[in-house]
């Protein structure tokens, strides 16, 4: 497998390839289940983690979003601390999205919509988008992926994205700012990870 399969996998695994892991998501120990053919398939990574421990908990209420979720860490997340919301898990990764809908079941997590991104509704805006983005596609790729999503803020909408500080973490935040028009900071930096913080702009009525 390259460095960048686990992205494009489409077979969801197999019984004989799933396996359980114990993690820490919103305060509490839980089982997931994992699988190869997905990012970061024995741990929360330390990308995703430094975001977990650095980002308040998500409005309660309206659409969230983890875009490229994964087995599901960030959505999960969402899920346990904003229940009356509804979390979208969005990968193009078809294996992940089976992982992240058996996680959302195995906890008892009625709320979360793990879709393919032509899934989500165009009308859909976001309260909140957590990703930890997959830098390794390519710099075209990558701009790509947040010109669609990051204008999917709702009003006063925040997006945390957690970049590693050597793969490119200020140049994006630059990006962010003067391509797509929105206020992006910099609110964290650990772990060789930043934390940026983008906000939609208030609309005026």
């Amino acid at each position: 497998m390259t460095g960048q399969d686990h992205y494009f996998t489409a077979r969801p695994a197999s019984a004989d390839e799933r396996r359980t892991i114990r993690v820490r998501l919103a305060g509490r120990d839980v089982d997931v289940e994992t699988a190869g053919g997905v990012f970061s398939p024995d741990h929360v990574d330390g990308g995703t983690r430094v975001l977990l421990d650095e980002v308040p908990a998500p409005p309660q209420h309206g659409d969230l979003l983890d875009l490229g979720c994964g087995w599901g860490p960030l959505a999960l997340t969402m899920a346990l601390e904003a229940p009356q919301a509804r979390v979208w898990a969005v990968d193009v990764n078809e294996r992940a999205l089976d992982l992240v809908r058996r996680n959302a079941e195995r906890l008892g997590l009625t709320t979360v919509v793990a879709a393919l991104p032509d899934d989500v509704p165009d009308d859909v805006r976001f309260a909140a988008l957590w990703s930890n983005p997959p830098i390794r596609v390519g710099k075209e790729a990558l701009h790509g992926l947040l010109a669609r999503w990051l204008p999917r803020l709702d009003d006063g909408g925040l997006a945390h994205l957690v970049v590693g500080r050597n793969l490119g973490a200020d140049s994006l935040q630059r990006w962010i700012a003067s391509e797509l028009g929105l206020e992006v900071d910099r609110v964290a930096s650990a772990r060789g990870f930043r934390l940026l913080e983008a906000r939609a702009a208030r609309s005026r009525s």
